[in-house]
């Protein structure tokens, strides 16, 4: 059968978060930088790599893994909802969590100061609630899509956190029929059983829908995993590697329709 129903991953899909990640960092490493004379570019180097090492040491990191939080998003995300007992432990933990990933950053930077790390915490989780882009061709194949399937919105993350993007940009709630957050469910994606759970409220067999992602490991795996119909967004020509081939790979959105065109035509 044809393609009857499009599922869209968010983040660095529809959402340009990856941008808003980086702006965010850019600003509050300057405002260091001009504070005390710290070079931003070495102390942004130096905090993602101390919030790396933290968070992984954390007990809550394997339901972060699982979930699909990274750490970046731990930095100004306050999991105040979810009911998974973890985002309680994440609710506590984050606070410190953001003043030792800066302070530790401005410590390797041969800046210590546990005073200005306190204040970085607080201006980057500003500076990143200030941002929120979608890419320029986002609401273009959306409106196009809309007129011929129902759309679903499956991302990984936590329940307030993701809401808190849509929330942002509240033009794209309005193109889906359904918004699944796997902080809300067992696991994340790539994980079989929540792709049937969109498929169940889709109504669809797994051939007749298509997931559209940035991630190999979450949106190709677990539409693979389940034989759903499958496109890898690669806009920055990333090369190839590892063990998940992609049925289809675009550089656009834009190029959608014509796989589902595609598709379409071999199942006729």
């Amino acid at each position: 059968m044809a393609i009857r129903a499009v599922l869209f991953d968010l983040d660095d899909t529809l959402l340009w978060d990856e941008r808003c990640v980086e702006e965010a960092f850019a600003a509050t490493c300057k405002y260091a930088q001009d504070k005390t004379g710290v070079n931003a570019e070495q102390l942004e180097a130096f905090v993602r790599h101390a919030a790396r090492e933290l968070y992984a040491s954390y007990e809550t990191y394997p339901f972060t893994q699982n979930i699909g939080i990274n750490p970046f998003e731990a930095l100004w995300g306050r999991f105040a909802e979810g009911e998974h007992p973890e985002f309680r432990l994440l609710e506590q933990l984050a606070p410190m969590y953001r003043q030792s990933a800066w302070t530790q950053g401005l410590q390797a930077a041969g800046q210590p100061n546990d005073a200005l790390g306190a204040e970085l915490a607080e201006r980057f989780m500003s500076e990143r609630r200030s941002r929120s882009y979608v890419y320029d061709e986002t609401y273009e194949v959306l409106r196009q899509l809309i007129a011929q399937y129902p759309l679903l919105l499956l991302t990984n993350g936590s329940p307030d956190l993701q809401q808190e993007k849509l929330n942002g940009e509240r033009e794209l709630l309005s193109y889906f029929d359904h918004i699944v957050i796997s902080g809300d469910h067992p696991q994340g994606k790539p994980d079989p059983e929540l792709f049937k759970h969109t498929m169940s409220l889709l109504g669809i067999e797994p051939h007749e829908g298509i997931m559209i992602g940035d991630k190999l490991t979450t949106d190709i795996l677990g539409a693979q995993n389940v034989g759903m119909h499958h496109a890898w967004l690669n806009r920055k020509g990333v090369e190839l590697s590892g063990n998940i081939h992609p049925e289809y790979t675009i550089a656009s959105l834009r190029e959608i329709e014509q796989i589902i065109d595609e598709i379409n035509s071999k199942e006729s």
